[in-house]
């Protein structure tokens, strides 16, 4: 099954079911998270939740998908109310080739040596997928910043005026919710384009903390499934019209250095991960990005994400600041 969010000036915001070519309107809930609260606080699956709510009321999907409906399709998930309530966060080092377009970013540093990411990729490979039941090798893991951070297909990522770039990474996010107690349930996954400035990271590996904090975006859709095996893909750049770079991409447990269970558990031992309610988008890593290639984007430029499976391809433009950055002045209080 797969949902979406959306918002309509007049009628405020819906989730829908996702039926091609229509998006069918679920009854009496404006968002994924009220809803997953709900089936939670129902004690029934998500899924089964979902049809028994499902109206009669249908939105042709291509013309909202374009951007040419008053319906806006919003982030996969998101606080409704509070957007420090959710925190998106990530996991890099899973694909070999991650851990080696940081090996080439990096390797001045190292004399040529491996560098501590192709370290931490080795170590994932060797115990990130531990038998059922025990704990396996911790993977990286960064912050991206809280829910006001998530956009949406069709809207811009933000190369601010501090960044020395920005770039895509072609993902896929788990997308989580904990309870009133603070168990965490995996709501399902969605397309995501994680979004980072390599050239700042490749300044030195320390700036990865800061080269993370940026905008990214996830959607159009929520994928309902616990299937995350061999995903294939394709990734690509579009310059004035014209295809500037593309590749096709592979993701999912079979082709990551990590266990999904291994991974879900190094992020949720954290107590302050598990505070009641909250909602957690944790970006999976990637196989391949254009900087890798070579290419750095410009402003306009269309970066296009697309997983077999996981319903219509996620679309975001660059857009740079044109300001200058000011020293922000802080005051005593």
């Amino acid at each position: 099954m797969r949902i979406i969010q959306l918002r309509h000036p007049q009628w405020g915001r819906k989730v829908a079911v996702v039926n091609e070519p229509n998006l069918v309107i679920i009854s009496h809930f404006e968002s994924v998270f009220h809803l997953a609260q709900a089936a939670l606080a129902n004690r029934q699956s998500l899924t089964k939740f979902i049809e028994e709510h499902q109206s009669s009321q249908t939105v042709g999907y291509e013309q909202v998908y374009e951007g040419k409906s008053d319906w806006k399709i919003l982030p996969a998930i998101d606080h409704p109310t509070d957007s420090r309530h959710c925190m998106v966060s990530g996991t890099g080092l899973t694909h070999k080739a991650s851990a080696e377009n940081r090996q080439k970013m990096n390797q001045a540093q190292a004399d040529n040596q491996l560098t501590d990411s192709m370290k931490m990729y080795q170590w994932g490979e060797q115990g990130g997928k531990p038998a059922t039941g025990q704990i396996g090798t911790q993977p990286e893991w960064f912050y991206k910043g809280n829910g006001s951070v998530l956009r949406g297909h069709n809207e811009a990522l933000i190369w601010p005026n501090y960044g020395n770039d920005g770039g895509e990474e072609p993902e896929v996010a788990g997308i989580y919710i904990n309870d009133h107690e603070g168990n965490p349930h995996r709501i399902g996954f969605a397309t995501g384009n994680e979004f980072s400035d390599h050239v700042m990271e490749k300044k030195n590996y320390l700036y990865l903390a800061p080269s993370k904090i940026r905008t990214c975006s996830i959607g159009p859709e929520l994928v309902i499934t616990d299937a995350l095996s061999d995903i294939s893909g394709e990734v690509s750049i579009v310059r004035n019209g014209q295809i500037l770079w593309q590749k096709a991409v592979k993701t999912g447990e079979e082709n990551m250095a990590h266990s999904l269970a291994n991974l879900e558990y190094h992020h949720f031992k954290y107590a302050n991960h598990r505070v009641p309610h909250d909602i957690h988008v944790h970006y999976f890593g990637t196989g391949a990005f254009s900087f890798g290639d070579n290419i750095r984007l410009a402003d306009g430029d269309l970066m296009t994400v697309r997983w077999e499976g996981m319903g219509r391809a996620l679309k975001n433009v660059l857009s740079i600041e044109k300001t200058t950055e000011k020293m922000a002045l802080v005051k005593a209080l």
